[in-house]
């Protein structure tokens, strides 16, 4: 099924060749741009029609209170709530006193292109006005990715028919009204007026605005600054533009204008500087984005434009994935790199969201998909945003030792969902019983350091990580009469399932941690005395993580997702109705819990998070089983899903679910993507590709390939930076290549066998193409769209589906 009319598929843009207003949210979390700091969604330049107007600065939040029916020890008081920050978009446009509106009027051509190479949104417009004078509008958009408090934008308009009085308005505009959602827990509970004015100043082409965040305290600043001409094909043209400044405390605007004759363009060029402070005065907050617009301006809207270009060049040197079989999916994959990449590149030790800083959904918070999914892929195509990302996860250690400590238990206890860090889900069993997710953050520390080999990191918050989130393993599980190490009690990924006894994926992720834990304390001897570790509780550690209980079902020869998982009743798919998913707007929990239907992947997630601890037999016998019952109402699903279908055999199948991953948002497959882009599917499409497809793993016995492709294409490319080399594998139906970039050469595997790359030396090895098997079911109205390659299909879009 397709959200949106048919997108030009083309290899390094993405381009809306017409302008439906009814699925203007959609597009406008498409056409987000952020630097991981700021985010602008991608409304139109006048500021309406909208859907949601979305300016937003990470970190930035509202507190709200959680009430409950029944309140209860250690329930959170207080949740977080991602605001609305100034709008510093808005440039509204007057033709002879019509307002530009694309509801009114003629608009005889509309196209915005989102450029993946240059990292800018720009836009082209033929509008004819009620009035019947025609004019044409440009625009330029960039947040920029180099200096993190700026955005801007260029704007032109040209009068194409007769001389026409054009008037500019750039606004600066705190607490619009924006939309209210019901009934859909994966919305936002948007707070009203949050924002209290402190300031707000006017001069030349300048205006500052200075607000309080009402519950939160916050203070935000936002200043806008302005460069005007009017130019025709030989040059400026010279003469006198009005302008005016002016301000209030929720508005800032400048005006310029005058009277146009055909072949001359009026320009206005916007720089937007964010910024924000939980300690700063309100003098050094204003000053902070003063001193980001005087910065911009030095070198200007060209300045800003090449840094943006140079900056992208650099990340898709060795980020790029090309395919060869399906232009669609060389799209989406590009558009999913170059979110990732924007969404964390100057987020600088603040989280990243689930859904970036593309929309308010989830509220903004941050959950196990970031360390789990985005930084999987960030781990090996852009490590610095991934050492950030980890220090903001190790700055709220103070807020998870308190929770910890507040459920009676050892080291820290992360939450499932949060921003500054403390506990934001008023949902217990998620809330309180997902202990995964330290599971999860250790993860990433030890793929980080992996991938890096950033021993500063590794001896400091990296060690401190994985100590803290041990101590809660131990004092979370207990051993049993037969030896067994149990965790009971909690909630895995597969939110259908809650208060579960020994989850495997939590046992199996909970064993690395601690295993990860006792080698790094080993290695950093000084530093880990320093944290209190002794030699007792590190063999404590190592007892327990060689103890930990993995159930078998012995009777159906394969593992339960949780411990007497298998025993419970199935849910009765035949009875379910195709409008009736996801299951959780329809259902009551308790039904889900007692019964076997999967969310998300959950069992199959732990094939291929440790895929050391299943024997290739387990696995097939797992992804079997799991298949029928997994429905997928959660985005996180179908990468992990494609990633065992390939290592199992079923190459088409796992081809169905990479493009379910990757055309998440732009096809709007849950219908969903006007509150933000789904960053874990997102990454789902790399992961897919390289850990899918390419076979990708990296243990501590090393890095590994079992490449193979889906029928019908032609190659697969793709790079991963290993300590500072870059790695670039080539896949073609027969051999694949191996090419490295660097000082030193890398060991690595092919379909079992250790080999050694040295740098300008490419190696070529021939691939071997598993034969195709079986796929198993899936239930009832839930298989994936089937995808063929480009050879063996018709245009998509003639066609209308994907």
């Amino acid at each position: 099924m397709v959200g949106h009319p048919c997108f030009d598929i083309e290899p390094w843009t993405l381009v809306e060749s017409e302008l439906p207003v009814d699925l203007l949210p959609h597009s406008e979390s498409l056409f987000a741009l952020s630097n991981g700091h700021i985010g602008w969604r991608g409304t139109l330049d006048e500021g309406e029609p909208h859907g949601l107007p979305g300016s937003y600065l990470n970190g930035v939040h509202e507190l709200r209170p959680l009430p409950y029916a029944e309140a209860g020890y250690g329930y959170p008081e207080s949740g977080q709530t991602v605001i609305n920050v100034t709008n510093g978009k808005i440039i509204r446009l007057l033709v002879d006193d019509e307002p530009f509106d694309v509801r009114y009027g003629t608009c005889v051509s509309h196209r915005r292109v989102l450029d993946l190479r240059a990292g800018v949104l720009k836009r082209e417009v033929v509008w004819t006005s009620p009035a019947g004078r025609t004019v044409r509008v440009r625009s330029t958009r960039l947040v920029s990715l180099t200096q993190r408090a700026i955005a801007a934008v260029r704007y032109e308009v040209e009068p194409l028919d007769g001389p026409a009085r054009v008037v500019l308005q750039s606004e600066l505009v705190a607490n619009e009204e924006l939309p209210v959602h019901q009934g859909d827990p994966r919305a936002a509970a948007t707070p009203v007026n949050a924002l209290v004015s402190d300031l707000h100043v006017a001069a030349d082409t300048r205006v500052t605005l200075v607000h309080t965040v009402r519950r939160s305290g916050l203070r935000v600043a936002a200043a806008m600054d302005h460069r005007y001409e009017v130019f025709d094909e030989d040059g400026p043209v010279p003469g006198e533009l009005g302008a005016q400044i002016e301000s209030e405390p929720d508005l800032g605007r400048f005006t310029t204008g005058g009277l146009l004759n055909p072949g001359q363009t009026l320009r206005l060029t916007k720089f937007v500087a964010h910024g924000w402070s939980a300690s700063r005065s309100l003098p050094a907050v204003r000053d902070q984005v003063d001193a980001g617009l005087a910065a911009a301006s030095f070198g200007g809207w060209d300045a800003l434009a090449a840094e943006q270009r140079a900056c992208l060049d650099e990340f898709w040197r060795g980020a790029d994935v090309e395919i060869d079989g399906d232009a669609e999916i060389q799209q989406a994959v590009r558009f999913a790199l170059f979110q990732l990449f924007q969404a964390a590149v100057r987020a600088e030790s603040r989280a990243i969201p689930a859904k970036g800083l593309t929309g308010d959904g989830y509220d903004g918070h941050a959950f196990w998909d970031t360390e789990s999914f985005v930084l999987q892929v960030l781990s090996y195509l852009d490590a610095p945003s991934v050492a950030h990302a980890l220090r903001w996860r190790h700055s709220t250690l103070p807020a998870a030792r308190e929770r910890a400590a507040q459920l009676g238990l050892a080291g820290c206890a992360f939450p499932w969902r949060t921003i500054k860090g403390e506990e934001c889900s008023a949902y217990w069993p998620a809330g309180t019983a997902a202990f995964h997710v330290n599971a999860d953050v250790a993860d990433a520390v030890v793929r980080y350091v992996r991938a890096s080999d950033d021993v500063d990191f590794e001896r400091g918050e990296g060690l401190e990580l994985l100590v803290d989130t041990a101590r809660l393993w131990v004092s979370l599980g207990h051993t049993d009469q037969a030896g067994r190490f149990r965790i009971a009690g909690v909630t895995g990924p597969d939110e259908y399932s809650a208060l579960s006894d020994d989850n495997i994926y939590t046992n199996l992720m909970a064993q690395q941690n601690l295993l990860a834990a006792v080698e790094l304390a080993a290695k950093h001897q000084r530093e880990a005395d320093e944290l209190g570790v002794s030699a007792e509780e590190t063999e404590r550690w190592k007892d327990a993580a060689l103890a930990m209980y993995v159930p078998y079902d012995d009777s159906l020869g394969v593992h339960p997702q949780s411990e007497s998982f298998t025993d419970h009743e199935r849910w009765d798919f035949g009875a379910t109705k195709a409008e009736d998913y996801p299951l959780l707007l329809r259902f009551p929990y308790f039904q889900l819990y007692r019964t076997q239907v999967v969310k998300q992947s959950d069992l199959v997630l732990a094939l291929h998070m440790r895929s050391d601890a299943f024997s290739p037999e387990e696995k097939q016998r797992d992804f079997d089983y799991y298949e029928p019952l997994t429905v997928r109402d959660s985005s996180l699903s179908a990468c992990s899903q494609a990633v065992i279908a390939a290592e199992t055999g079923c190459g088409s199948l796992a081809y169905d679910y990479l493009g379910e991953a990757a055309l998440m948002d732009i096809d709007d497959l849950e219908r969903n993507t006007a509150d933000g882009l789904h960053l874990a599917s997102l990454a789902g499409a790399w992961i897919a590709l390289v850990a899918g497809f390419g076979g990708m793993r990296h243990t501590a016995s090393g890095l590994s390939f079992a490449p193979r492709l889906p029928e019908g294409w032609t190659k697969l490319c793709f790079g991963l930076v290993i300590e500072g080399r870059l790695l670039r594998v080539d896949v073609r139906p027969d051999k694949v290549s191996y090419r490295l970039t660097g000082d030193t050469g890398l060991s690595l595997t092919h379909h079992g066998s250790t080999v050694h790359v040295e740098p300008g030396a490419p190696l070529i090895l021939p691939v071997w193409q598993p034969p195709e098997r079986a796929a198993p079911s899936q239930p009832p109205g839930r298989v994936p769209v089937h995808r063929v390659a480009d050879s063996a299909r018709p245009n998509a879009c003639e066609e209308g589906v994907t």
